[in-house]
């Protein structure tokens, strides 16, 4: 509270509409957030992880929701003195866009073509889809995220994110490219990243494969079908719902306590007659079905569990496309035909018992797929992630138990994630748009490619397209001949480049931002993004990426249900900002607590609407009885100390909220506060204020303290309103200014005792309340008013006694000692 007031800045007519415009403006101008590190303490900086939302698609009000809160805690933090470092990132990269550009433009990749340097897209998107070079195709697709992304900025800045616009970055871009190829380099130095030829989930629509973390369960109807199996001593029969997959069928497996198959040692399979042995193996469940499962070469991942653990071999039967493969037994049929067809077979054959029995079950998809994955057997990259070593999954939960999660609870779905994993985390995907994976393989004198001989680029040249470009020591003429090389044709997942977020963005600041301070996500992603992020971190730097996680609920629609584009039922933010201002939308969205689903409610952002009006009008109002003259007025009047020490008392709870990262109690705080400011304090001290002498000095001076400390309060919140109200009377950006304190109210109001507030508000409520029930003007005049209470109630009355009398327009007040618990006022008119 040491800066000179500034004059002649308030309008006639305060409105929100166009704040968002002009500060906007002004900030970007003015470099208002803008991360500025010259040196000194790593405590002095509070950095931000920030999930860069995926730009093939639209942004939503979940993405509202989670972003305001995380601005919420950015602004704070700048006011409590951090050099914020606070970035802005896309993902633009991976499937989803591949996908939306293969639409929006009707083309499709074919990189046996040339590239085309002159090629332009159709102005209508051609049906059937036309094919381009694979550079083309990656040209089209940076081509449409960044019009997207330049859409998504638009939002953001509407939104009033208070980012450091000169730090974005997106996850195709060449820094991000050439951390990830870096980083993947290491891991392979370390002996953690590897190929493998072996079976992987595979999307037959997008062909490609998938790892873990992307699938998702969907319900799906089916049919348990009974097999009769061919043993020595009689017919086994065994349950499964892909009877197609019996030409696949490498073994029977059963629970080692399970007697019914003691003994068993192999069957023939029921039309191909194959021997297939019998074997015992924990996973198998008793009590489903007969107890005894068939394995395949791959119906599920428990076929994989199987046939590793067992040491089974390979029959596949399925290839890349869905279709079965040539050569074999129902050659080019779909899975679906494949499976009406053998059961045709089976039940003219008499090995299909009874009839099938219809089920429904939860069938694996890529999170992004229509179809239902297969497995098939592929050459892979993968990094090791704890899923089949013990030591290195023990030390990733250890960083979960260090790491400091939003809300508690969340850190279970952590855990659970990390000990449910089968597998290391595949991170090559078969597409054109991502980050290439930095390899080329020596082909030997049959021009095949040697996978023991990789051919490294030096890291200085990162990054590298190797599709496009040569290893040390070679030239163009070389690519594919015999004893010449061939590039890796993969790209890496998503996710190995978003994991690394924290170095991408923060590279050039090194240890003056990491490890980061607060990494803000969705729980759905704690799988994806927040592990592998744990996972880059532990293995390159041996520590965690963050010190705290804070995780967002999901944003239901009023019936209470999960808003998707899928349902029908999300909200279009763009229009809510315009059409009712980003405050009162941020007012909505920071009306959610971390880990908590919130509902959309038009309602609500209502509320905040006119929540930011009134205090557009209020401070109008106390500025314009000479507040701002007043600043340094001493605050003498009970009254007015006892509004500035219930303000401190907000100002703790307020604090300690934000530092709990639990912005709502905050929010919840503050309003409640300014509600009874507005409504009492204002109307208690207005006739005093409009005075002259010590008296009116001092309300003045305690509205100029109260509104400065409120703006404060309310500027993490609803950053325009509270710019423009500062503008009015105080120089620079509240939102630059210092996070108000007690010492700071306590210097302007000593002993205050803000129970006094309550007091004389409650008594001035009873009086009104009185002539309202007489249909008499407020501004009636009471001849007599009685208060009645305790001894001591009434001598703490008597202290604010003539500011009570101004505003309920009382002529005389009697207090009346009496038994009554609570105070009474009888107003006789």
């Amino acid at each position: 509270m040491t800066e000179e007031p500034a004059r002649g800045r308030m309008p006639d007519r305060p409105t929100l509409d166009g704040l968002e415009d002009r500060w906007g403006a002004r900030w970007e101008s003015d470099g208002t957030y803008r991360f500025e590190w010259v040196g000194g303490k790593r405590a002095q900086v509070f950095s931000i992880d920030t999930p860069p939302p995926t730009v093939s698609g639209e942004l939503h009000m979940g993405h509202v929701f989670s972003f305001t809160h995380t601005d919420t805690v950015a602004r704070f933090q700048r006011m409590r003195g951090k050099s914020v470092f606070y970035p802005m990132g896309w993902d633009d990269n991976g499937l989803p866009t591949e996908r939306r550009v293969q639409n929006v433009f009707g083309v499709r990749c074919d990189p046996s073509l040339p590239y085309d340097p002159s090629w332009e897209p159709p102005e209508k998107a051609p049906k059937p889809a036309i094919s381009i070079s694979r550079r083309n195709f990656v040209e089209l697709c940076g081509r449409l995220t960044a019009d997207d992304e330049k859409a998504f900025e638009a939002l953001w800045r509407r939104l009033g994110l208070s980012v450091d616009w000169g730090l974005t970055y997106t996850t195709i871009g060449r820094e991000a490219q050439a951390v990830s190829q870096r980083e993947f380099l290491h891991n392979l130095e370390r002996g953690e990243a590897y190929s493998s030829e072996a079976p992987t989930l595979w999307d037959v629509g997008f062909q490609t494969a998938v790892a873990q973390a992307e699938l998702e369960d969907r319900e799906r109807p089916g049919a348990y079908h009974r097999l009769r199996f061919h043993g020595p001593e009689g017919p086994v029969e065994v349950e499964t719902t892909r009877p197609e997959l019996l030409p696949a069928c490498v073994a029977l497996v059963h629970h080692p306590s399970d007697e019914r198959y003691a003994g068993l040692t192999s069957v023939r399979t029921p039309h191909f007659d194959v021997e297939v042995p019998v074997h015992a193996h924990p996973m198998a469940e008793p009590a489903k079905g007969t107890g005894i499962a068939m394995v395949c070469t791959f119906g599920d991942v428990t076929d994989v569990v199987w046939w590793r653990d067992l040491d089974l071999p390979t029959r596949v039967v399925i290839g890349r496309d869905g279709r079965f493969l040539p050569g074999g037994p129902f050659a080019g049929l779909t899975v679906n035909a494949a499976r009406r067809e053998m059961v045709r077979i089976l039940t003219e054959s008499g090995d299909l018992v009874g009839e099938p029995r219809q089920i429904t079950h939860p069938v694996k998809f890529y999170e992004n797929g229509d179809s239902p994955l297969e497995i098939v057997t592929s050459r892979q990259w993968f990094i090791r992630n704890g899923g089949r070593d013990r030591e290195l999954r023990e030390a990733l939960l250890e960083r979960g138990r260090e790491l400091r999660w939003v809300p508690e609870h969340m850190r279970h779905r952590y855990e659970h994630w990390v000990n449910g994993l089968t597998g290391d985390w595949l991170i090559s995907r078969q597409r054109f748009f991502g980050v290439p994976i930095p390899i080329w393989y020596r082909l030997d004198d049959a021009g095949e490619p040697d996978h023991s001989e990789l051919l490294i680029p030096d890291q200085n040249s990162l990054p590298v397209d190797p599709s496009s470009e040569c290893p040390p020591g070679f030239d163009e003429s070389q690519r594919g001949k015999p004893g010449g090389f061939a590039a890796d044709p993969d790209v890496m997942d998503t996710w190995a480049t978003s994991s690394l977020t924290p170095q991408i963005v923060g590279g050039a600041h090194g240890d003056s931002v990491f490890p980061m301070d607060l990494r803000p996500q969705g729980q759905e992603i704690i799988r994806t993004w927040l592990f592998a992020t744990i996972v880059r971190s532990h293995l390159e730097h041996g520590v965690l990426p963050w010190r705290t996680a804070v995780l967002s609920g999901w944003i239901l629609d009023p019936d209470r249900k999960k808003m998707s584009k899928s349902k029908g039922n999300v909200v279009t933010p763009m229009d809510l900002l315009v059409q009712n201002g980003s405050d009162a939308v941020r007012y909505w969205a920071a009306s959610g607590r971390p880990g908590t689903d919130l509902a959309f409610d038009p309602a609500q952002i209502k509320v905040g609407r006119r929540l930011a009006t009134k205090l557009l009008n209020a401070s109008k109002f106390a500025l314009g009885l000479g507040a701002a003259d007043a600043l340094r007025q001493p605050v003498t009047e009970p009254l007015d100390r006892a509004v500035l020490a219930g303000l401190a008392e907000v100002v703790t709870t307020a604090t300690r909220a934000f530092d709990a990262y639990q912005h709502t109690d905050a929010l919840q705080a503050s309003e409640a506060f300014f509600w009874t400011f507005c409504d009492d304090y204002i109307e208690l001290v207005k006739e005093r204020a409009y005075g002259t002498g010590p008296g009116a000095d001092s309300g003045r001076a305690a509205l100029a303290a109260g509104l400065s400390v409120l703006l404060r309060l309310f500027a993490p919140f609803l950053p325009f309103v509270a710019e423009e109200v500062w503008s009015w009377w105080r120089y620079g950006s509240v939102h630059r200014a210092t996070w108000p304190t007690t010492y700071e109210l306590s210097r302007v109001a000593p002993e205050g005792d803000a129970s006094l507030l309550g007091l004389a508000g409650e008594a001035l409520r009873q009086i009104r309340r009185a002539k309202s029930d007489r249909k008499l003007s407020m501004k009636a005049e009471v001849p007599l008013a009685e208060a009645l209470g305790p001894a001591a109630v009434l001598d703490r009355l008597a202290l604010v006694e003539s500011d009570l009398k101004a505003a309920g327009r009382i002529g005389k007040l009697d207090r009346l000692p009496d038994r009554t618990p609570e105070l009474v006022i009888a107003c006789a008119f």
